[in-house]
């Protein structure tokens, strides 16, 4: 039988999922977290960085060039997922893959699977349902179709 990974993820958490029969039930493989994903900038800085204001043309001493820190810790935690997932498959303990993650966090996700991983994502479903039990996003996935 193939193994099918659902993976509900978000920036602060990706539920990985896997289908253990004909049934379609899901079960928990594995549950990151990245509690940095839902704080805001200032909580995760913990020393003001100093302004240059002798930048006024937005050279390179510019905020608004700078990676926030919120988003910095959501690419480090997509890459962790990704990587995480290349592991899985070099142990083989999948055979496909559908991501469900809201837009912005899946198109993050996407960048950061191998070539590989990306060959074996059979499905993708921009919506946020990382926050749901198994069987709830059983019932919003899988028994869509």
């Amino acid at each position: 039988m193939t193994t099918t990974w659902i993976i509900a993820a978000d920036a602060s958490r990706a539920r990985i999922l896997q289908v253990t029969d004909r049934a379609q039930q899901l079960e928990e493989v594995e549950n990151l977290l990245n509690p940095e994903g839902r704080v805001h900038d200032r909580e995760l800085i913990s020393d003001a960085h100093p302004r240059l204001s002798s930048h006024s043309g937005g050279g390179p001493g510019s905020d608004r060039e700078e990676t926030s820190a919120a988003e910095h810790a959501t690419e480090l935690f997509a890459k962790r997922v990704g990587n995480y997932l290349e592991s899985a498959r070099t142990a083989h303990r999948y055979d496909r893959l559908h991501l469900i993650a809201p837009p912005k966090f899946l198109g993050r996700l996407r960048k950061e699977l191998g070539k590989e991983v990306q060959k074996l994502v059979a499905e993708e479903l921009p919506k946020d349902l990382s926050w749901l039990n198994a069987r709830d996003i059983q019932a919003q996935y899988l028994n869509r179709r």
